[in-house]
């Protein structure tokens, strides 16, 4: 047994290490619900300890509503947005970036205006032809100062011009393998007019691109447009602002490591984005475009500063879902990658983070393949928290002190799954061993009783309860010849009434009864109890028509020619039975009396301190053992008291058979024969029979006996025709029927017949 349970804990474990590669190979590929579930976590985090808000030197001039409602509606002429670039340059500003881009000529410029109203008095159109291009004015005032355009990527070939330009940036430096695989990739842009682009320091990229879920957790820092690497408009506006010169981006063979960028390394993911470590918007960083335009804005408010020019105007929609929860400006998030790149806050995810989570997963799960299938229940459990715990809490631990994300998610869920799939394994042996002590247990008393007294042992108590049962007894006809045909070969007659009664139990259990106990060749079963049965009278039915269907099959096959083994020295049958050619031994058909009977009993564990069984007591139990004796007499094979039959007269084949007062009982008992199911009782012709058995009756209980063996001879042939045999019936009714003409019964005769027979 040992060595099996060995060899059998190590195929389980075997196969848990295949599922963890498997488990492995899922993570390597990453699909949505991992990723969802990954970002999810991360986002707990960055609410659960936003960064602080510190002074640094950006700000974002705004154009919100406010300032909207002020100047007029937006677009603005271009002549205010080079007032606003001009004022911001006066005031100090070391570099400014626009999240705005500019691709569409000013149609509020004068010369536009002249060419969109031809019917203007031609004096006027003139002098509007020959004032300045607005256009041409903001592209002087980005000359003049430190300006980086926005250029928006465009995710399809479809972009704002038919015919590109070509693009002369800075090429970056590069350090280690190639960095294009790795890179997100856009095949067009949005550009801006070609006279603002040719006046400003810089082009920087905006690239709209969230995660699966809508939520912007990542901004790239550079990317791949048009097929050459480009950076994103902050650290271009960084660039720029640091003195303009050149860039480098470092790799390896994992992905991108990070971009050096105003001589210092900007870590990276493996693709080039980075995670901004945000706080909740801030009024501090913002200056609104009014505020400028009008002389409020105090001075020097922008000296020194990076600005980033962009609009949280609602109706302008550049709003964007965060880690955070909330929504929130597109400029403020450039603003705040611009915060973290300056003072080194950003959120790190190591281009070998998967690695070391795959390490972590692999280390955590075969911990628990190895060690757990030995454990406790008590302890697998506490271990597995301790475990799991531990490792949620370094990994927040990573997030709050070194700002490094690592996956919590896939390495406990790997881990949940293997403790679960061991702990089913593990529960699934023991249910399997407590399984084979039932069953042994189950060979003696009912499984569900078994089951029952497992979950509760409590019940394990002597007394007992008041129950509605439904109780059948069972015996053989005839079972004194057919041990007297075994005298000389008892083990034969054991073998044999064990697989007899083994049908019987199997007919009664299939249909969620109680084996009380087995009496010699007799059963006593019972239903509801103690499990509750709704239908406990129909189930003991279904039983009883069962019991009798099986043991007619179990007949059948032992009278069939071979059934049997021939037996050397078989002695010879006696005279009158039928002898089976195969094994010299007379074979005895054996026949089943059924008695079925409902009522009130008490029901529990009854006897000793030291010994006692689950049984009823009660007068019900006494009545279905008594009718169970009758069945002899009426040639019927099951017979039901009358409680019983009036639950189940509307969906079984019942025929009322007599009134009696059993030995032992004073009060009489209509009884009735059980003959099969709705299909039977919804026959034609055993209604028919139903109905001349009823007349027969009752003319018999009139003293009708003319009328009373009229309608006997008729129920012959009634019976024939639904299939049933009533002949012991009949004869049985015949002979009182004869006897009652010659003795009349007294005046107060009630029609009930006294049985003496038990």
């Amino acid at each position: 047994m040992k060595d099996w349970f060995s060899k059998w804990l190590g195929w389980i474990r075997v196969f848990a290490f295949l599922g963890l590669l498997f488990g492995l190979a899922i993570r390597v590929g990453d699909p949505l619900p991992l990723a969802t579930l990954r970002n999810a976590a991360f986002d707990f985090y960055h609410q659960s300890k936003p960064r602080d808000l510190a002074q640094l030197p950006v700000t974002i001039l705004d154009v919100d509503d406010t300032s909207i409602e002020e100047i007029g509606q937006w677009p603005w002429p271009r002549t205010r947005v080079a007032e606003l670039v001009t004022r911001a340059t006066m005031d100090g500003a070391v570099a400014i970036g626009f999240d705005i881009v500019f691709s569409e000529p000013d149609r509020l410029s004068p010369p536009q205006i002249a060419r969109d109203n031809p019917d203007m008095p031609g004096e006027l159109a003139e002098q509007l032809r020959r004032m300045p291009e607005n256009d041409a004015l903001l592209a002087e005032a980005f000359a003049k100062s430190r300006v980086i355009v926005g250029q928006a990527t465009v995710r399809s070939l479809a972009g704002n011009r038919s015919e590109k330009r070509e693009m002369v940036d800075m090429p970056p430096a590069l350090i280690g393998p190639d960095p294009r695989p790795f890179l997100l990739s856009f095949p067009d842009i949005l550009q801006n007019l070609p006279e603002l682009e040719a006046n400003a320091a810089g082009r920087g990229m905006f690239a709209t691109r969230p995660d699966p879920d809508g939520v912007y957790r990542r901004v790239p820092l550079v990317m791949l447009v048009q097929g050459k690497i480009r950076l994103g408009l902050t650290p271009e506006l960084l660039r720029v602002a640091t003195g303009g010169g050149t860039y480098a981006i470092r790799t390896n063979e994992a992905g991108i490591e990070g971009v050096v960028l105003a001589r210092q390394l900007v870590p990276t993911a493996r693709d080039g984005t980075v995670w901004p470590y945000l706080t909740p918007s801030s009024a501090a960083r913002y200056v609104r475009a009014a505020d400028l335009l009008e002389g409020r804005m105090p001075p020097g408010r922008m000296a020194g500063h990076l600005v980033l020019v962009g609009t949280s105007a609602i109706g302008l929609e550049d709003f964007r879902a965060t880690p955070l929860g909330v929504p929130m400006a597109g400029v403020e998030i450039h603003a705040q990658v611009l915060e973290n790149i300056m003072a080194k806050t950003l959120l790190n995810r190591p281009n070998y983070a998967i690695a070391v989570e795959l390490v972590l997963t692999l280390v955590l799960c075969s911990l628990v393949i190895i060690f757990a299938p030995s454990l406790t229940a008590r302890l697998l459990i506490s271990s597995s928290m301790v475990l799991l715990a531990g490792y949620v809490a370094w990994s927040y631990y990573m997030f709050y002190e070194h700002r490094v994300l690592v996956d919590p998610t896939f390495p406990v869920l790997a881990t949940a799954t293997a403790i679960m799939l061991i702990s089913t394994v593990n529960y699934l042996r023991e249910e399997r061993q407590r399984r084979e002590i039932r069953n042994a247990f189950g060979q003696y008393v009912s499984p569900d009783l078994v089951n029952q007294l497992s979950e509760n042992q409590g019940q394990l108590t002597l007394g007992g309860e008041s129950r509605e049962l439904t109780l059948l007894f069972s015996d053989v006809r005839g079972f004194t010849a057919i041990a007297e045909d075994f005298r000389d070969d008892p083990q034969s007659l054991t073998v044999l009434m064990n697989r007899f009664l083994t049908i019987l139990s199997k007919a009664i259990m299939d249909n969620k009864g109680t084996i009380d106990k087995f009496m010699g060749d007799a059963v006593m079963a019972f239903w509801n109890a103690p499990l509750d049965h709704d239908q406990h009278p129909h189930a003991a039915c279904h039983a009883a028509l069962r019991m009798i269907a099986d043991v007619e099959k179990f007949n059948t096959r032992r009278a069939r020619p071979g059934a049997r083994r021939a037996r050397p020295g078989a002695r010879r049958a006696r005279p009158g039975a039928r002898r089976d050619k195969a094994d010299g031994r007379s074979t005895h058909r054996l026949n089943v009396g059924i008695g079925i009977n409902t009522g009130q009993c008490v029901v529990g564990n009854m006897g000793s301190d030291t010994r006692f069984d689950y049984t009823a007591l009660g007068d019900p139990v006494n009545v279905a053992s008594r009718l169970e004796g009758q069945s002899r007499y009426y040639g019927c094979a099951i017979i039901l008291g009358q409680t019983t039959a009036a639950f189940v007269r509307d969906d079984m084949a019942l025929l009322e058979l007599d009134r009696i007062r059993v030995v032992g009982k004073e009060v009489p008992e209509t009884v009735f024969g059980l003959f099969g199911h709705d299909r039977l009782r919804s026959d034609a012709s055993f209604q028919a029979l139903t109905a001349a058995n009823d007349r027969m009756l009752a003319a018999y209980r009139e003293r009708d006996w003319d009328t009373a063996d009229s309608t006997l001879a008729s129920l012959s042939g009634l019976s024939r025709a639904a299939g049933v045999d009533l002949e012991e019936y009949l004869e049985l009714y015949r002979g009182r029927i004869a006897d009652l003409r010659v003795d009349p019964p007294p005046h107060d005769w009630d029609g009930v017949y006294a049985s003496t027979g038990k």
